[in-house]
């Protein structure tokens, strides 16, 4: 069936005069097609598709009333073998080599320039005007401006112009500046050069601005592609090149792509001379990792995936040159479809800053009215007897503002007047001096040394800064677990295969765990056995096990199935080797760390792939007959890719014997439902191994494989290749529904367990947000175990702490899912949910500790995230100190924050470091960008990118401290001056009767915002330190006054306003009380307005610096590094209601800090005993301590008590200072008695206890006693 596209109907004519059962017509159709391309008035698109019958060769009749020859319709034959294309999202059409013909023309593809810019000459003045007085206070004061030119102003023009020309001046020249910057950079991008095909067989250079869709480019080594290609051929015999996108996702590792094979041939210039094709692809859209679309050429369908996409701004690598045919241009690449503006965050406190503006507007509206009804009465009254009172306000008949007759109108008049007269009351600088501190904050944060990783060179890049302050704020933080708690850098460490669990490695969960036990690990002599040679340090690899290394494993029961099980690895990725020229040594470009760390795994285990086409993978395996290692080819047939719906990852491959194989690797949650009942030998054992790698903190994957016969791979083939040449929006599901026939019925080989190492200094991060009253809430997609257990390793979760789980991995539910009654499933799981929920919110409420965990699977939170129960789920939440979720889906992630957002109206923080963190990220207050192994995506799409976890605690204890503290006093400094100077000019005003006039002069007025009182107030936002940074870190509680908004409260405003007016009647009355009765000038004159203006205006302007200094030196003065004040007045007085930190805080019970030597000798523990008070404990002979008010101690027989003048007893000589050194002790009472007899206490130190009796002290090896007591 041909799809006709006519521009002649006399030609047209001669189609619709074949007969329909014409043997030849296939001959005329392209007779027509020849005649159509010498004339250039037809075009034949599409192909044949009914082919001859396999009996007679006859073909089917054509039915003339399938083809829509004038209108460039598609019939509906043609519709449904080509699965809608042209339908919503997917009608693009590219004419490869040819984009000068009539139809390529018609579509009318934009050219391949490029704009950035948010102005042009045309634009920039009204657009950037528009955006400037879309805020309030600028708008109020275009209007003031517009008035002080009739004769109602009581000033001149030009001092209500100048601030406003200055302000809107200053932003505007920003904006030029940055969009200038932008223009340059375009500039430079789109004049760049590409070889590109004339048409004649030969390329020339052209600039990247004038390539059109359809052209053929040349991209040669270590050139930037310029537009989105389909990749054609390469210098490559098997048509391969190596791509870098660091650029658009910020992996380094080269990516693979492959051209069709059809076109692979295309190896020189010279080929593309005739070359002619068709492309119906997917219409622009911004995602990275998919493609759709299918080529025609030389009358067949090809299908197109994401391995033939070469984007706009990667580079090509490792390749001579490339030949590619242009399919978008412009701002249609993916790039630029990616380079839209995040979501737009405005902080809590710029929000609270706008409802500010709107109420001193009103303020000032109601003082207008009341002066003005008030002028009015005074001007109603004016007249007397047919003589004015206030004879010198009218000078003559001709004005109406003082017109005793017209009073009413006089006072309308006045009210306009007074509008521009307390205007001042409006800070205008506000928020051009918040735009200048913030974005001095962000570089304060980018320079910070402390956050800078050395080994990646990255230091944090806050991105955006409209948010500092609201680092300072953060209440509750959802972070993911890999590449964020850690490092993303995966190493191969144990297996199970057939049943036997191999590798004997320890991993830094299984230490923590048996640190927390007190359970010792197995002998280092054990562990030195398995190392039979001393090998180097291979990173992916810390496997140590003899009976399978160095070719040991031919000697165990099942070697076969380990030989399959490591052949696996070694065949079923996506990984590029490449060799290294000088060393011969084979490394290998993978789309994952698990992917790498297996492939390193089956090499060191006698496996080695080391070549890759794009129809083999070959090994060198070793021979378990000969010992010799050998040479295999794997005939490379179909990958079935990994998605996180799919969990799993497949290949289908054909031995050297012939044989057709199907090797899988997945999540135990997909794989071992998908066991054959004979393939099922081994999974009783493989599943006890998995659950003891998920307590060891490991990820685990389950190997299987099946053997094929050729009839079921045709039928597979057949729908798998129909489904790939789908163009439309179903096209994934069809590819997935044809793979779901095939990859069952597998025969279980084994698990991987690979661990993922926590990056430096996270425990101390966590525990130290943990004591800043910050909950923490991991969303991670790993098994429950290996959650909790990476939990306890990183502090999140602490022994003794009770857990909440929520699950539906109950025999119960687990039988009817297997049932497959999917209706009861929902109903029953629904109901279990709820029930769990709400037993958990009874045993919160019953309980009088408070140290819980929350811990909730993915499917569980499918149904606690549903309308009617998340409310319930986020009550449970809130009310725990630690929340993880396991098995959460990106989506899951977003929702999660979503709720936590929406419903606690506090600041949340998202933390992540991969793409399927993106939509937490922007859906978090604040999200920051962790720039790790798995790229860019998350980082592009954060507020704020930082290299390691741990650098979290710096960014908020000490930099959101700061900023959310200076900017605070900030916004409240500047109302404060502005409320003291208007109010001066109101008083002024009462005292005058409301004549109108100004107190002071124009030039004062008009200098008052941005130059005289601008730069202190600027100044205290970027510079001021209430404690040093590390005082922050010492004193975490500190952070509590951002997260309970202490320094912003309408309280604290609303104070700093009533200051403002006790300022300004102050000032008033000062001034005119001294100038009153006093004629000190030459003729005898009391002083005039000027001079009363002058000494107000100096002692405005002076007075309020120095009463903000004087009131910080009596609140701070001297103790903004003493720690006896940080910890009982400041710290203690913002003690959190953050559920857990009292349990966390009291868990440390003493942090005793010695001096020099800390040997424990039996005299340090004689004749002392310690009376309970708030629930600490503190035993320190012979030390001075820093204990609350109250505490009683008993020393030598005589009670001390500490008191509110003097925090800290002398206990013994020595006068060492608590919390001013480098030893620590942790000591937890088991007994007390009032008397020394009768003392029990226990010490925990260096993984010992001591056990105290009467003073005598015996060393006890039964590790029993934990650092976290009971009473915690």
């Amino acid at each position: 069936m041909f799809q006709l596209i006519c521009s002649s109907p006399l030609l047209c004519a001669d189609i619709f005069c074949l007969e329909e059962e014409d043997e030849d017509f296939q001959e005329k159709i392209e007779a027509l097609r020849l005649k159509r391309d010498r004339e250039g008035q037809i075009r034949l698109a599409g192909e044949t598709t009914e082919k001859k019958e396999m009996a007679g060769g006859r073909r089917k009749k054509i039915h003339f009333s399938k083809f829509f020859s004038f209108n460039c319709g598609k019939s509906s034959l043609q519709d449904e073998q080509q699965n809608q294309i042209g339908g919503p999202g997917f009608s693009r059409v590219v004419f490869a080599n040819d984009p000068a013909c009539f139809e390529a023309t018609n579509l009318n593809y934009g050219l391949n320039y490029v704009s950035t810019t948010k102005y042009n000459l045309a634009t920039f003045l009204p657009k950037s005007l528009f955006e400037q007085f879309r805020r309030v206070a600028n708008f109020y004061f275009l209007v003031t401006g517009c008035l002080a030119f009739t004769p109602l102003a009581p000033y001149g023009a030009v001092s209500a112009i100048l601030p406003l020309i200055v302000v809107i001046g200053a932003t505007m020249a920003k904006e030029a500046v940055e969009d200038w910057r932008r223009f340059q950079q375009d500039t430079e991008m789109n004049n760049r050069k590409v070889k590109f095909h004339r048409g004649d067989g030969t390329f020339e250079r052209t600039e990247w601005k004038k390539l059109r869709v359809g052209d053929i480019v040349k991209v040669e080594k270590d050139e930037f592609f310029p537009t989105d290609l389909i990749l054609l051929s390469s210098n490559y015999e098997e048509a391969i090149c190596y791509v870098e996108t660091m650029n658009l996702d910020g992996e380094t590792n080269l990516k693979m792509k492959q051209a069709l094979e059809v076109t692979s041939n295309l190896h020189d210039d010279s080929s593309f001379q005739n070359f002619k094709a068709i492309i119906k692809c997917e219409d622009p859209n911004a995602n990275l990792y998919t493609f759709v679309g299918s080529m025609e050429y030389q009358d067949q369908p090809y299908p197109l995936s994401p391995q033939q996409i070469l984007l706009r701004d990667s580079k090509l690598r490792n390749t001579d040159y490339i030949y590619g045919v242009v399919i978008f241009t412009g701002h249609d690449t993916k790039v630029m479809q990616n380079a839209t503006d995040p979501p737009s965050k405005r902080s809590k406190i710029e929000r609270k800053m706008d409802k500010l503006i709107y109420l001193l507007l009103f303020f000032l509206v109601v003082i207008a009215t009341i002066g003005s009804i008030i002028f009015g009465i005074k001007t109603h009254e004016d007249l007397n007897n047919g003589k004015m009172k206030r004879w010198y306000l009218r000078p003559d008949d001709t004005k109406v503002f003082y017109d005793p007759k017209r009073a009413p109108l006089a006072a309308i008049l006045h009210f306009l007047t007074a509008l521009m007269l307390y205007s001042y009351f409006i800070p205008i600088s506000l928020y051009v001096s918040i735009e200048i501190v913030k974005v001095l904050q962000t570089i304060f944060i980018n320079q910070d040394i402390e956050m800078y990783h050395e080994e990646s060179d990255k230091p944090a890049h806050a991105r955006t800064s409209n948010l500092t302050e609201e680092l300072g704020q953060v209440d509750t933080i959802l972070s993911d677990k890999t590449g964020t708690l850690t490092m993303n850098s995966m190493e191969f460490i144990k297996c199970s295969i057939a049943g036997t669990a191999y590798g004997r490695g320890v991993t830094e969960v299984e230490r923590a765990m048996a640190k927390r036990k007190g359970v010792p690990l197995f002998s280092e002599e054990e562990n030195e056995e398995d190392n039979v040679v001393n090998r180097p340090a291979i990173k992916g690899f810390n496997f140590i096990d003899g009976r399978v290394m160095n070719g040991n494993w031919v000697n165990e029961p099942y070697s076969e199935v380990i030989q399959k099980f490591f052949r696996l690895l070694a065949i079923c990725h996506t990984a590029i080797p490449e060799v290294d020229e000088a060393s011969r040594q084979i490394t290998y470009e993978a789309e994952s760390p698990d992917e790498a760390a297996f492939v390193i795994a089956a090499r060191e285990l006698g496996f080695q792939f080391y070549q890759r086409t794009q129809t083999a993978i070959s090994l060198y395996e070793l021979d378990p007959l000969t010992g010799n290692t050998v040479e295999r080819q794997y005939k490379l047939l179909n990958i079935l890719e990994f998605s996180s719906a799919r969990k799993r990852m497949s290949v289908i491959v054909q031995s050297p014997e012939g044989k057709l194989l199907l090797l899988s690797k997945g999540a135990d949650s997909v794989m071992f439902e998908r066991l054959s009942n004979e393939g099922r030998e081994f999974e009783e054992k493989t599943k006890e191994h998995i659950n003891e790698y998920a307590d060891a903190g490991l990820r685990t994957l389950v190997l299987a494989y099946r053997e094929l016969d050729e009839e079921e791979y045709e039928r597979f083939e057949k729908e798998f290749t129909e489904a790939k040449n789908s163009v439309s929006a179903d096209r994934d599901e069809k590819i997935d529904a044809a793979t779901d026939k095939i990859e069952k019925d597998f025969i279980l080989l084994g698990a991987t367990a690979v661990e993922d190492k926590l990056q430096n200094g996270v425990p101390e991060c966590i525990d130290k947000l943990a004591q800043a009253g910050i909950k923490i809430w991991v969303l991670t997609g790993d098994k429950m175990e290996t959650a909790i257990n990476i939990g306890f390793a990183s502090s999140l979760l602490r022994q003794g702490m009770k857990q909440i789980i929520i699950t539906l991995e109950t025999p119960d539910l687990i039988l009817l899912e297997k049932q497959g009654n999917k209706d009861a499933f929902a109903k029953a799981s629904k109901e279990s949910i709820t029930r769990q929920i709400n037993e958990g919110n009874k045993l919160l409420s019953s309980s009088t500790s408070d140290s819980f965990a929350l811990i909730i699977d993915g499917k569980s939170l499918t149904y606690a995230l549903e309308d009617d129960l998340k409310n319930l789920l986020l009550q449970l939440a809130i009310r725990c100190a630690s929340v993880i979720c396991c098995r959460s889906s990106p989506k899951q992630k977003a929702l999660v924050t979503r709720l936590v957002k929406t419903n606690t109206r506090k600041v949340t923080l998202g933390i992540g470091d991969g793409a399927n963190d993106v939509g937490m990220l922007q859906e978090a207050d604040i999200g920051i960008g962790i720039s790790g192994a798995e790229g860019m995506q998350a980082v592009m799409a954060s507020d704020v990118a930082i290299a390691q976890f741990r650098y979290l605690e710096r960014l908020l204890l000490v930099h959101g401290h700061w900023c959310y503290r200076r900017i605070s006093s900030m916004i409240c400094y500047f109302f404060y001056k502005n409320i003291t100077f208007g109010l001066t000019i109101f008083l002024y005003e009462a005292y005058t009767t409301f004549s109108g006039q100004p107190v002071y002069e124009d030039w004062s007025l008009s200098l008052y915002n941005v130059f005289f009182t601008s730069l202190p107030v600027v100044a205290l936002g970027v510079f001021d330190q209430d404690v040093s940074a590390r005082f922050c870190l010492k004193f975490p509680m500190l952070y509590q006054e951002g997260v309970q908004n202490l320094l912003f409260s309408w309280r604290r405003i609303i104070a700093w306003m009533f200051n403002g007016v006790i300022s300004a009647i102050m000032i008033f009355f000062f001034t005119t009380s001294i100038y009153e009765h006093q004629a000190f000038r030459k003729g005898g004159e009391v002083v005039d307005r000027s001079i009363l203006g002058a000494a107000m205006y100096t002692s405005v302007t002076r007075f309020f610096p120095m009463y903000h200094n004087m009131i910080q030196w009596i609140r701070f003065d001297g103790k903004g590094d003493d720690p006896e004040y940080c910890q009982v007045v400041r710290q203690r007085s913002v003690r959190p209601t953050t559920v857990g930190v009292s349990a966390r805080l009291d868990a440390k019970v003493i942090h005793t800090w010695i001096n020099g030597e800390a040997a424990l000798r039996d005299d340090h523990f004689t004749q002392v005993a310690i009376v309970q008070l708030e629930r600490r404990w503190v035993l320190c002979p012979h030390r001075v301590l820093d204990l609350d008010v109250g505490f009683v101690v008993l020393f030598c027989g005589k009670l001390g008590t500490t008191t509110d003048e003097h925090s800290m007893i002398m206990l013994g000589t020595t006068t060492v200072t608590l919390g001013t050194t480098s030893s620590e002790r942790w000591i937890s009472m088991t007994e007390l008695g009032k008397t020394t007899d009768e003392l029990r206490t226990t010490v925990l130190d260096s993984g010992r206890n001591y056990e105290l009796n009467s003073g005598a002290r015996h060393e006890d090896e039964s590790s029993s006693s934990s650092v976290f007591d009971s009473r915690a």
